[in-house]
């Protein structure tokens, strides 16, 4: 296999991917819990949050293989098992099936979440100048604060 050499040092392109891992274990759970919830939600909004929660599950299930594919780029395995991802992330796992408001409520909380992940991971890709992983850390940020700010608009 050849070396990597894309102007990042072995130490800068590890703390990178590490950070990278937590965010991708965090996106990958709010995946989950979103789809989740999209399966399970009922009541008068049904419809509305049936329909939105199936979006933003769909633009996850992008955006993981976008992180995952840059810790590669980094020359780092990528975690891949519930196992791995259940160990890294900070969003909380939620027991049984609660009733919408929450849903949104929770949903609030686990992109606002994912935002302060991106927000220290986008320190240290800036610190070493990772562009790359800098520009993809901002753009998850910004659509999680986007999304945040709808379900927020819900409540």
């Amino acid at each position: 296999m050849t070396t990597i050499d894309i102007g990042i040092n072995q130490t800068d392109r590890t703390n990178i991917a590490n950070g990278l891992k937590k965010l991708l274990a965090d996106t990958y759970t709010l995946y989950l819990q979103t789809h989740n919830f999209h399966w399970n939600v009922t009541g008068p909004q049904f419809r509305e949050l049936h329909l939105m929660f199936e979006e933003h599950y769909t633009e996850m299930a992008v955006a993981v293989d976008d992180i995952a594919e840059r810790i590669r780029t980094l020359d780092v395995a990528a975690p891949g098992t519930y196992k791995a991802l259940a160990e890294l992330t900070s969003i909380r796992e939620v027991e049984g099936v609660p009733v919408a408001s929450d849903m949104v409520a929770i949903l609030t909380q686990s992109h606002e979440q994912v935002v302060k992940t991106c927000r220290t991971v986008l320190g240290i890709a800036q610190s070493a100048q990772d562009e790359s992983s800098a520009a993809l850390i901002s753009d998850r940020m910004r659509v999680h604060e986007k999304t945040a700010w709808m379900l927020r608009a819900m409540r």
